[in-house]
């Protein structure tokens, strides 16, 4: 039997096109601006074959776009949601000028700074948030306390939290300072401020948190507030089995 083509909803269609967010897909779809095959389409679900139907928008064909992937150096007081009723800056707000429509993989929480990277490839950001592949992200912590070397050791084994045990971390004491210990801290899961409330389970906090690395792409002089395209050798190590699946396809 043929492959099944794979079919998507106009909101997508749009948005995946990099043109926007689904939320701008949906407000343009409701103004008769989008058709398939020469007729307005209202519905937002309306469900389309990219490969054989032809979409516009105000009468410009919708074209697959080119896939982009950039890495962010987010600054401190930027979140990563698209719109925020509190008006709060986004990191949206930093890739405009990229020209395409990109979201981010994974979260940085707001007060968190460090690396970000954002894409229009959602296989590509599927892979890389599974928590199955465990793609590692180190950190580097300043924590409100001077932590004993049994506070480390119980991060490196995990500790448990609301949503369950952490996975084992590699913790390193980079130095302390004052009333303060400075860590280095390797995670393989993506859960919501992890590295936070794995500190509180030890009974400290966080004050500074930096993301220095995503696997194997680190921070380097990337200067604050700027982004840069991933390299190809990023994109190989990042995900290696999709490469060697593109060379034995081709």
């Amino acid at each position: 039997m043929p492959p099944q083509r794979p079919l998507k909803t106009l909101e997508r269609v749009l948005s995946k096109a990099g043109l926007g967010s689904r939320t701008e897909a949906r407000s343009w779809i409701a103004a008769r601006r989008v058709r398939v095959n020469g007729k307005v389409v209202q519905s937002p679900d309306h469900w389309v074959d990219f490969e054989r139907d032809r979409v516009t928008l105000d009468g410009q064909p919708v074209r697959s776009a080119r896939k982009v992937y950039l890495l962010l150096y987010k600054p401190k007081g930027y979140i990563t949601t698209n719109t925020d009723p509190e008006g709060r800056p986004s990191v949206y707000d930093l890739v405009k000028d990229a020209g395409i429509w990109l979201v981010p993989v994974g979260r940085l929480d707001m007060d968190t700074t460090g690396l970000l990277i954002m894409t229009n490839d959602t296989q590509f950001a599927e892979r890389l948030t599974n928590p199955d592949y465990k793609i590692a992200k180190t950190y580097q912590a300043k924590c409100a306390d001077l932590l004993s070397d049994q506070q480390i050791a119980r991060l490196r084994a995990g500790v448990e939290l609301s949503d369950g045990p952490t996975r084992p971390a590699v913790v390193e004491r980079l130095r302390d300072s004052g009333r303060y210990t400075h860590l280095e801290i390797t995670i393989s899961e993506g859960r919501n401020r992890q590295v936070r409330r794995m500190v509180e389970a030890i009974g400290s906090r966080v004050l500074k948190l930096v993301r220095i690395a995503i696997g194997p792409v680190r921070i380097a002089d990337l200067p604050i507030g700027r982004w840069r395209p991933l390299t190809e050798e990023e994109l190989r190590r990042l995900t290696p089995d999709r490469h060697n699946r593109s060379r034995v396809r081709k």
